[in-house]
């Protein structure tokens, strides 16, 4: 026995490392596969993140390159292509999980690189495969609608595209080759072929100033941001800047050259759009080959979706960017001040805001502002009707911007005929249903102007113009537009907004009085009533005007102008709506007032409905006062054909 423990002792240890090293169930003493329980957030991260939204690649991606018996480490390394490479080769992984995984892996280099040429191919290659994997991998888009895998890769595609896009036109613009560059042109060795069919951009010039991501901007001052999921870039177009007309200068000149009349529209200097890109080729085979790429330009406000391989896919949009960035930039608080005081840098004339391009088959509402304020006034209504689908279908947005500083009864005649020039330029016709059933929505002065233009005059404003203004007949024939007007033409329906239609106390009080002091009017103006008054008179004549009411003094509730206005009949073809401001819920209704315009002055008998809002009397930044509003339009949708109903009180 003494003999054979020694063997036994000695037979061991020759067998042991041979078990031991061969066995790992012998080696760890546990099971091969152990669990770990996530939380929902490392569940949710583990899914979803990905080389965008972490800097490493997805798991999904480390898991192909594992069962492609490739480096995970050395994959993960995006200087080094030799990854790609492999598994391009490689045979036996799924052709969905491989495309995926390559343009993801083409993305983490692309954003290692330095610009230039090499980043470029290097975009166009996460372009490519992400291309293939959504059209021509093992499934349809349809198949994998509700796969994370699809998402992601449809947002390598996109941010790639975005990137590519931006690239190149910074890149034209220091080669002083900007977009829309020749129809044909080589980027990184690749051919590139550019579609602008369906762009539209405003102004004079088909070149932006600027090509902006959205994706990259955020805004403050805006409660929402409206975008639509889909294909595609979502950029903004940034036009060279064509300022207005403004006010007379110090040595009284106009601030534009002389005898150059401006237009009196002009659409939004920053649209948005979506850009795609699109490899060459008929099959899988083939687009993985090519060497050629078509990018194409999409208005979002037109286009919903494409025909991409015989399928029907929605593209990518963003609704509120384009228009943040023109609030942004257009620096209205300022310029609306200057015109307010008849300062220079101040506008002396309205002017018409397309807020997108012009659309024959959306119908029109027209937006009117108060005093000392700009088309900023409507920053969160414009925005929600714009994010807004189904009225987005059916409208489409124009902001009137006009001096405030300038009498009621002449901004009116003003703004009637900027209205009837636009719709004139755009639709010579008439025939179009823009030019139809067209929606007025007016704040405070605003609205005292858009019932005007909704309302037919008697002989009060001409006798007012003889015994106060001691015109001659002949004078007053000058000025018909202001003082003798029917309904403008085929307005179907108006909202006025805490309007002060029969004035308010404070116009003509000590603040109103003191303020209407600082108000004046640009050379320009003067001088263009004096001409219309005396044609024939020296250009100086206007200092014989004497004293012109200014808007201050028309919102007094003794001003004889608004208190004939008060009375002047609506058109029975129009269906108009109230939204009245409360300052104070304790006080009565009919005693109340918003700050600065008492309910009496607000309330219009004869309303489709009145909309009472706890609110001071910037009203129409009131969520609450949006959502009536948006009720107001989709009602104004069912309606049209239907026949005036009785008022709702």
């Amino acid at each position: 026995m003494r003999f054979l423990r020694p063997c036994f002792l000695v037979a061991w240890m020759a067998i042991a490392p041979l078990l031991l090293g061969g066995c790992s169930i012998l080696s760890e003493f546990g099971p091969v596969v152990q669990i770990h329980t996530l939380t929902a957030e490392e569940a949710i991260e583990l899914k979803r993140s990905d080389i965008l939204t972490r800097g490493k690649l997805s798991d999904a991606t480390t898991q192909t390159i594992r069962v492609a018996a490739l480096d995970a480490q050395a994959c993960a390394k995006p200087v080094s292509a030799n990854c790609v490479e492999a598994l391009v080769e490689v045979k036996g992984v799924a052709t969905d999980r491989r495309l995926a995984a390559l343009s993801e892996l083409w993305l983490a280099q692309a954003q290692a690189m330095k610009p230039g040429s090499e980043q470029q191919a290097a975009w166009f290659e996460t372009i490519r495969y992400a291309y293939a994997y959504l059209f021509l991998g093992d499934h349809t888009p349809g198949e994998r609608a509700f796969e994370d895998r699809q998402t992601q890769v449809r947002d390598w595609y996109n941010y790639a595209v975005e990137r590519a896009a931006t690239a190149m036109f910074e890149f034209g613009q220091q080669t002083a080759t900007q977009l829309p560059p020749q129809p044909q042109r080589n980027i990184a060795g690749w051919e590139l072929h550019v579609d602008m069919r369906s762009a539209r951009l405003p102004g004079s010039t088909a070149v932006p100033a600027e090509l902006l991501p959205a994706s990259s901007l955020s805004f403050r001052g805006l409660r929402s941001l409206y975008r639509r999921d889909g294909f595609g870039a979502e950029l903004v177009a940034v036009m060279p800047d064509e300022p207005l007309t403004t006010a007379a200068t110090r040595d009284g000149r106009p601030a534009v050259k002389r005898n150059q009349q401006p237009l009196p529209w002009s659409e939004m200097p920053a649209p948005s759009m979506t850009v795609l890109l699109h490899p060459d080729g008929d099959d899988l085979d083939s687009v993985l080959q090519t060497r050629t790429v078509r990018l194409t330009v999409h208005d979002p406000y037109v286009e919903s979706a494409i025909m991409m391989r015989g399928q029907r896919v929605p593209l990518a949009a963003n609704f509120t960017a384009g228009y943040g960035v023109w609030l942004a930039r257009a620096k209205f608080k300022r310029q609306s001040l200057r015109s307010l005081l008849g300062r220079e840098g101040g506008i002396d004339r309205p002017h018409v805001y397309l807020m997108q391009p012009y659309d024959p088959n959306r119908r029109v509402i027209v937006m009117l502002h108060g005093l000392a304020s700009s088309p900023e006034a409507w920053v969160e209504l414009a925005n929600e009707i714009l994010g807004d689908e189904l009225l987005r279908q059916h409208y489409q947005l124009w902001q009137v911007y006009y001096p405030t500083n300038m009498p009621i009864a002449l901004n009116h005649a003003m703004i009637r005929r900027t209205l009837k020039d636009t719709l004139a330029h755009f639709d010579p016709s008439g025939q179009s249903p823009a030019s139809s059933d067209l929606v007025l929505v007016g704040h405070s002065m605003g609205g005292v102007i858009a019932r005007l233009m909704v309302s037919s005059t008697d002989q009060s404003l001409v006798q007012l113009a003889r015994d106060r203004g001691r015109l001659t007949l002949k004078q007053i024939e000058r000025i018909a537009p202001m003082l003798s007007f029917e309904p403008f033409p085929h307005v179907s329906r108006a909202i006025f907004i805490a309007a002060p239609h029969r004035g308010t106390s404070v116009a003509g009080g000590c603040l109103g009085r003191w303020m209407a002091g600082f108000i004046h009017f640009p050379v320009t103006v003067l001088e263009e009533l004096a001409h219309t008054l005396v044609p024939n008179a020296a250009a100086s004549s206007h200092q014989s005007l004497g004293y012109i009411p200014n808007s201050v003094d028309n919102l007094d509730e003794n001003d004889p102008f608004l208190r004939a206005a008060a009375g002047f009949p609506i058109s029975t073809q129009v269906r108009y709506h109230s939204i009245v401001a409360q300052a104070n819920p304790d006080v009565a209704l009919v005693d109340s007032d918003d700050g600065l315009v008492p309910y009496r002055s607000s309330h219009l008998p004869g309303a489709q409905s009145e909309k009472v809002i706890i609110s001071g009397h910037s009203v129409q930044q009131n969520a609450s006062a949006i959502l009536e509003i948006q009720r107001i339009l989709k009602e104004d949708m069912t309606q049209q054909k239907e026949p005036l109903n009785s008022a709702v009180r």
